[in-house]
């Protein structure tokens, strides 16, 4: 169904211009979050600290076990946004999802701090994702790495995207992201993953930094 380019873990399944490809994304993987890494750290020291002010119970970083290429998982970092207790409210929220599929989306979400919304706004939230691009859990540019209980509703079909390396963002955050359901998500990932190329990659971070601040569907 899916040309061999979505099969990253079998090298004999891949053509050489594709085993290059991987080598050009991995090491721009590395180079991109070691160099954001360093310059962002003030505003990574900024963030936090508000943080704290406005929650002071909870930690500055919020880290959930997500599944990744070949349904392996690992811990993805991001700024807290929510209560410190979110997690234990969530499945009073569950019946207000905004979102069809295997996914939880809620606009006005009651978890979320002020500080939160913001970070949220502008996608700073996403920042300490780049520790996990570094150890190479998720690449700048690939499907988005869904939660267990997601996973655990997939189809044979939504599989598919679990195939690669997940990203922090990719096709379908540059092209609607949470307007966009699950079923069309998944549909954009396997788009992804069949035409991509280093210049597709540039592209969508060229997106992304577009959209980073003032990203209206962002919630």
């Amino acid at each position: 169904m899916l040309e061999s380019t979505i099969y990253e873990s079998n090298s004999a399944n891949i053509s050489n211009k594709d085993q290059i490809y991987l080598v050009m994304k991995r090491v721009t993987d590395i180079a991109g979050s070691l160099f954001g890494i360093i310059l962002l750290l003030p505003v990574f020291l900024v963030i936090a600290v508000m943080i704290k002010i406005e929650d002071p119970k909870g930690p500055v970083f919020f880290k959930q076990l997500r599944v990744g290429k070949n349904e392996k998982t690992f811990y993805m970092f991001k700024f807290r946004s929510m209560v410190h207790n979110a997690e234990e409210l969530l499945e009073q929220l569950l019946a207000q999802n905004e979102v069809s599929g295997a996914m939880f989306k809620m606009k006005n979400d009651p978890r979320v701090t002020k500080i939160g919304r913001f970070i949220r706004k502008t996608s700073l939230d996403e920042l300490p994702q780049l520790w996990n691009v570094l150890k190479g859990e998720m690449s700048m540019v690939g499907p988005r790495p869904p939660l267990p209980r997601e996973v655990a509703e997939y189809s044979l079909y939504d599989k598919q995207r679990l195939h690669v390396t997940p990203g922090c963002t990719g096709l379908w955050q540059v092209s609607g992201r949470n307007s966009v359901g699950f079923e069309e998500m998944v549909e954009m990932d396997i788009e992804y993953i069949r035409d991509r190329k280093y210049w597709y990659d540039i592209k969508i971070i060229l997106k992304t930094v577009k959209l980073l601040f003032g990203a209206k569907d962002a919630f």
